[in-house]
């Protein structure tokens, strides 16, 4: 069942970039594979470290080019059952890779909120960013909904599968410029290897300044979660 999945996850992603790509000129397709340390310093407070790349797969034709690294660390504090609060700094690398996109230093300030159904757990996710580049400093504030549950049984145990999915809403804003507005969906199937580590493979699909001229962007993600 859970190569069945895997399987219909990549074929459904290239089908729909393949597609869309020929169709449309606003449309780019990245891989963004990314490994995390979950760091728990007591029971209510942890750290999080990752790096993540991300490269082209489509832009005008099928290339594989490396577009960017980021580097991000997030602190997080429980303030109540379920409930947190994070703050996160975040340095992207870009010019090196990319000219003449910019280097990007990201302030990052979340509360999360999340509740068990059953074995659904629903989550609520708010931010507030500020992300500073050498040419201009964005301020983006964001709304995800999200959802995730185990594929076997009412638990998940080592080396079953689990689903998740969410939508995201985003807004920039910019001294001297329009405000930008954002629709993401994502969805992931992932396993619990062991009691420390996850592996998790999925895709997005981003709308991007959907008021003005849409920018369609595909992402396939994978992610190596170690958690301690």
């Amino acid at each position: 069942m859970t190569t069945y999945s895997t399987r219909t996850l990549f074929i459904a992603f290239g089908l729909l970039l393949s597609s869309l790509g020929y169709c449309q000129e606003n449309t780019t397709g990245y891989f963004e594979p990314d490994i995390s340390l979950n760091y728990k310093i007591t029971p209510n407070y942890s750290h999080n470290f990752k790096i993540a790349q991300r490269a082209y797969i489509f832009k005008d034709d099928f290339k594989y080019q490396v577009r960017q690294l980021d580097l991000s660390h997030f602190s997080t504090i429980k303030i109540g059952f379920e409930q947190s609060i994070a703050l996160g700094v975040q340095y992207r690398f870009r010019d090196s890779f990319d000219a003449p996109g910019e280097n990007e230093l990201r302030i990052t300030e979340q509360y999360k909120f999340s509740h068990a159904y059953d074995n659904i757990t629903v989550g609520s996710r708010l931010r507030a960013e500020q992300r500073i580049s050498p040419s201009q400093t964005v301020h983006r504030f964001r709304y995800r909904l999200s959802i995730d549950a185990p594929l076997k049984g009412e638990e998940l145990d080592i080396g079953e599968p689990y689903v998740s999915a969410s939508t995201e809403s985003l807004l920039s804003v910019a001294k001297g410029n329009k405000p930008v507005y954002d629709q993401r969906i994502t969805s992931h199937i992932g396993w619990l290897l062991n009691r420390e580590t996850k592996l998790e493979v999925g895709g997005e699909y981003r709308a991007e300044h959907y008021t003005h001229e849409t920018q369609h962007i595909f992402f396939l993600l994978t992610s190596l979660i170690f958690s301690l």
